[in-house]
């Protein structure tokens, strides 16, 4: 049964590739999945098993108030990016911006966002938001792909987060670290921000793409299909604080509320719901400072928020199905079957490498980064302590490898989000990343390797 573990989420990105269709990848996946969880069971029939399971594993999506959370906040960034398109401060925002010449080039604009992404460190949803709203007007008015800002918001999000641990993703490897006997278990985590070769090559890969304009493979036929800018009908230009006002309350206030939740520390804050609060109050100012300046009646606003938040409903539900994958793989026990594979006996020199593969396989099956960690840092610490490689190195590996799928998974809520909010089609920005995502893998696995030899 254990290698049929594998089967849905490969199902899944066979579907998702063949037939350009995620909604059918993730359905097809999640009755697979399910159907294996019933197999065996006494009294228990394949096809109805898998058919019930995967309506109670959707439903069973809600009892968990973080997702609810991210559900939510993904259908008000509908509303909220509505109100900034609508009233004209979109338009105004890149117009200033370009006559400023803070992004009166490629170069400038792209370092902009890419910029934008790497400050905000902290919650990487508002990291994608922030630089992804702000980064659609400029990208389109330089004659840059969607799919291209996508690869960028996204590459600067959950890697600097796991390279700048002053945040959740810190005090969570901080936790699984601590359940070991190490002296100082903050020193393990923070060291391995050197040995974390994956999340370096991609941020240095986005920087080079930013710097040179140049890109490659699928994305730049994307850039190719936009060159020479895109002319799309709205809204003149009106104020540009219809635009930045609304983004930096939101950035400011969940900062904040996340610092409230946690107590006075903003790492033991509370994300999900830091973020729904702050995207509340940002819809709320917008709305409100439009109705003020009389630029919408309420029933005007009233329609633009509903007509935002539709527009949401089809990656919200992508989000919602991949989210029950996630859960029903967890169930099945895809995650540690990849690890008990990559737990075998292996020479010492092998480990950090085999560790970051089988993290990376992980995460882009499963779509979660967490989990991976959940799963693989547990035996990453035993076998650094038994076979003497250093711990930093090995929690490095397997940070590092969660990553990869968490930013490049077509099930991973990361993707999905950066997808939302630089207005790319999913399975497009996906496609258009990949080869960076799999450069980038390739010669971290080498220098994992070597790490291996070297430390050893």
């Amino acid at each position: 049964m254990d290698a049929f573990t594998l089967l849905p989420p490969v199902m899944a990105i066979l579907v998702a590739v063949v037939a350009r269709n995620v909604y059918a990848a993730l359905i097809v996946a999640l009755f697979l999945s399910e159907a294996l969880i019933g197999f065996g069971t006494p009294g228990g029939f394949f096809l109805f098993d898998g058919l019930v399971g995967t309506v109670d594993r959707s439903v069973a999506v809600f009892e968990s108030s973080y997702n609810t959370q991210i559900l939510l906040f993904c259908l008000l960034i509908g509303a909220l990016i509505a109100f900034m398109r609508e009233s004209g401060g979109v338009a105004a925002m890149a117009q200033a911006l370009i006559r400023s010449g803070l992004a009166g080039s490629r170069r400038r604009a792209e370092l902009a966002v890419a910029g934008t992404g790497t400050v905000i460190f902290i919650e990487t949803n508002v990291s994608l938001l922030s630089a992804g709203v702000l980064g659609r007007p400029l990208y389109d008015a330089h004659g840059l792909s969607r799919e291209r800002l996508a690869y960028i918001i996204d590459s600067t999000s959950a890697p600097i987060s796991v390279l700048l641990l002053l945040n959740g993703w810190g005090a969570y490897a901080l936790s699984l670290v601590g359940e070991y006997d190490f002296a100082n278990p903050l020193n393990v985590v923070m060291g391995s921000v050197p040995w974390n070769f994956y999340a370096l090559l991609t941020v240095t890969g986005v920087y080079l793409t930013a710097i040179t304009g140049r890109v490659f493979g699928p994305m730049a036929k994307a850039d190719a299909r936009v060159a020479g800018g895109i002319e799309e009908a709205g809204p003149a230009p009106t104020r540009p604080r219809y635009m930045w006002l609304p983004l930096v309350i939101m950035i400011v206030s969940a900062l904040s509320f996340m610092t409230i939740t946690g107590n006075g520390n903003i790492t033991d804050g509370d994300g999900a719901r830091s973020i729904l609060w702050a995207i509340t109050l940002a819809v709320v100012v917008a709305g409100t400072m439009l109705w003020l300046d009389r630029l919408f009646t309420t029933r005007d606003l009233q329609e633009k928020a509903f007509q935002g938040i539709g527009e949401m409903v089809p990656l919200v539900t992508v989000l919602l199905l991949s989210i029950a994958l996630g859960s029903s793989l967890r169930a099945l026990g895809t995650g540690e079957f990849v690890a008990g594979v990559a737990a075998g006996n292996l020479p010492a020199f092998t480990v950090p490498m085999i560790l970051f593969a089988a993290a990376a396989l992980t995460s882009f099956m499963t779509g979660t980064s967490w989990g991976t960690y959940g799963i693989l840092v547990p035996i990453a610490m035993p076998l650094a302590i038994a076979l003497g490689i250093p711990p930093s190195l090995a929690l490095a590996a397997v940070l590092g490898g969660g990553v990869f799928g968490d930013h490049c998974s077509p099930i991973s809520d990361t993707s999905l989000i950066a997808s939302v909010a630089a207005g790319s089609e999913h399975l497009s920005h996906v496609r258009t990343q990949l080869p960076y995502a799999l450069v980038a893998a390739g010669i971290a696995g080498v220098m994992y390797l070597v790490a291996g030899i070297v430390a050893g």
